[in-house]
């Protein structure tokens, strides 16, 4: 149970040695609470941190001071009767400075989980620094606090061990980053936040001009197009660790705010991108945690990754793929197979064990990626087929079936008879869900892939016309420039991502580098003259000026922190994050602001808001 910072009648303590000091009074902190060891016997040392732990036995006191770094165990004797009665008054989360010796922990008391569990620091003064009231939640990493009481104290959150580590870890990762790309020649320079609203994606986050009033700036989607610009001006290599900014729909590994790894390359071709990306990444994972990654990162087309597993994204640590099956039963008696304009199967091994609740969990679970239902037939120990669909097979598409999915007693097939997007998306992501279930992902490998071949446009049914996959500034591949506009579905595009453990955690492309190629881009996309003018007007007229061939890749930094340090969210690599609504809930933003400053801006509001930030549900980040 967590100690309260509370005390009784009897224990008041009014005299100036319990009063907070003012400032340090010329102490100087000589180690943090991660770094001493058994080397550092019998030297004097000063340390300050927060009291994690008091345990009053009577005649010794312990104190576990921290710091971002780790612990260190403090002992308060009565043989310095000073120091050890005014410690009668520290609690948790005190904030203490510590002068004293480095002694051997007593024989059996060494602590081999601790980096300082060898010794402990002998204290023979101390000042208190601040005092703190009761945390609303233990200070330590084995709370159950709510998410939501987390973030509104997010401080304080920030104090435990593993969150201080990861921001350690992210820090270092910054810094390998820097030093690879300096290495490589590439120079950091910043791009503008506030810019010009170029709706092609996500939505805008927009802010309203004071000083030209009914317009308004856009926080950057990415700095694609200024990145672009620098390739013009002849800078030659860019690259930034950047805030980008998307106001979509949340997710576990995503913020409204983000941060990007941005890179651009003059001059260059796929491979010399892609190469230089996969150094970037080796690199980064081994000064981190040590971890070596392949000399060289497989590739997949993007139709082999969508036939095979469902995903443009795949986690490829474990060998669970769709199979096509339609062929086998074309024109058969069993209509819901024969007519579907895509047929896919999966055989999990050892899935004879699922029950029927995990099977209809499951078949909720698909419904979420538009599936009507999901078909199953399971095989049992001596050989016999169990599934309400059977009786409809012939002979021959059970002998076609068993063949092509190579099943034996103790399998589940499960079925997806669906537009092809439908059942790509309901058994890709059931795919990830039994490989969970069934042990098959190794959670310490890392599995790099290259993403290649792309489509260059996808149809939107919605807006009824075609779509950048990547973005409109992305090159076809070579002699398909001209095919774009008779056949937008079939041109490929210059674009790359690499996947890792199952999520895209950097793409990029080779870009459109002349006015007459972006131009027929945004004709294929139905974005007229004027439009393109209004839009990107500054790029074209850029593009005129000898742009040179160039290109890059993005990397998601924020994503890669994630994976290296195992975190499950996104939230917890970031710094002060957004809950699932967008909202922050130490600050309380979004909030309503003054009628003056909306006078300022030349704003009027419909109506007036109740509240200064939508509440997220109980439990939801």
């Amino acid at each position: 149970m967590t100690e309260q910072n509370t005390t009784t009648a009897g224990e008041e303590r009014d005299y100036d040695e319990y009063r907070v000091i003012e400032d340090l009074g010329g102490w100087k902190r000589t180690h943090t609470c991660n770094q001493l060891t058994a080397a550092d016997l019998d030297k004097e040392v000063t340390l300050m941190g927060w009291v994690q732990f008091r345990r009053d036995h009577g005649g010794l006191i312990f104190i576990d001071l921290r710091d971002r770094e780790g612990l260190t165990q403090t002992v308060f004797s009565p043989d310095v009767p000073e120091a050890h009665e005014r410690a009668h008054a520290i609690r948790i989360e005190y904030v203490v400075a510590l002068r004293g010796i480095v002694r051997r922990r007593p024989e059996g008391m060494a602590n081999a989980n601790m980096n300082t569990g060898e010794i402990e620091v002998y204290v023979n003064e101390w000042k208190l620094l601040n005092t703190s009231d009761t945390p609303p939640f233990p200070i330590e990493d084995r709370v159950d606090a709510a998410e939501m009481l987390r973030l509104k104290y997010r401080y304080l959150d920030l104090r435990r061990p593993r969150l201080a580590k990861n921001f350690i870890l992210r820090n270092k990762a910054a810094q390998s980053v820097r030093r690879y790309l300096d290495g490589l020649g590439f120079l950091e320079i910043e791009t503008p936040v506030l810019t010009k609203s170029t709706p092609e994606g996500a939505r805008d986050f927009l802010v309203p001009s004071r000083m030209s009033q009914g317009m308004f700036y856009a926080l950057p989607q990415s700095p694609q197009i200024f990145k672009q610009l620098l390739m013009v001006a002849g800078l030659d290599r860019y690259f930034q660790i950047v805030k980008c900014f998307r106001d979509e729909d949340l997710r576990a590994d995503r913020q409204p705010e983000f941060t990007q790894i941005d890179i651009e390359m003059s001059f260059p071709d796929e491979e010399q991108i892609m190469g230089m990306a996969e150094g970037l990444v080796r690199t980064l994972f081994k000064e981190t945690i040590g971890a070596a990654l392949p000399a060289a990162f497989p590739r997949m087309t993007y139709k082999q990754a969508m036939d095979d597993y469902g995903s443009d994204k795949p986690d490829v640590r474990f060998d669970l793929k769709l199979v096509d099956v339609k062929d086998i039963f074309a024109g058969g008696g069993f209509k819901v197979f024969a007519a579907a304009p895509c047929l896919k199967a999966l055989r999990v091994a050892g899935g004879l064990e699922l029950s029927r609740k995990e099977i209809d969990d499951y078949t909720e679970f698909v419904k979420i990626y538009g599936a009507q239902g999901l078909a199953w037939i399971k095989v049992k120990e001596d050989g016999e087929w169990q599934s309400p669909i059977v009786k409809f097979f012939s002979e021959d598409e059970k002998k076609g079936l068993a063949e092509r999915l190579g099943m034996v007693p103790g399998d589940i097939v499960f079925f997806q008879a669906a537009p092809v997007d439908v059942a790509h998306a309901a058994l890709g992501n059931l795919r990830l869900k039994l490989g969970e279930r069934f042990g098959l992902i190794d959670e310490k490998a890392f599995a790099p892939l290259w993403v290649t071949d792309f489509p260059l446009l996808e149809y939107d049914p919605e807006d009824k016309r075609w779509v950048a996959k990547h973005h409109p500034f992305t090159s076809p591949q070579p002699g398909q420039m001209d095919s774009i506009a008779s056949d937008p579905g079939g041109a490929l595009a210059r674009a790359y991502d690499l996947v890792l453990n199952g999520s895209e955690i950097g793409g990029g492309s080779i870009r459109i580098h002349t006015p007459a190629a972006q131009k027929a881009m945004f004709s294929a996309l139905g974005i007229t003259d004027e439009e393109a003018e209004e839009k990107f007007g500054f790029l074209i007229e850029a593009l005129k000026y000898g742009a040179p061939p160039h290109g890059g890749i993005a990397f998601g930094l924020d994503r890669i922190i994630m994976i290296l340090t195992g975190a499950k969210s996104i939230r917890d690599v970031i710094a002060f994050p957004k809950t699932q609504k967008a909202t922050c809930l130490m600050t309380e933003a979004p909030n309503v602001v003054g009628k003056k400053q909306l006078r300022e801006l030349g704003i009027q509001l419909r109506e007036k808001p109740t509240e200064a930030a939508p509440e997220a549900k109980k439990g939801e980040a």
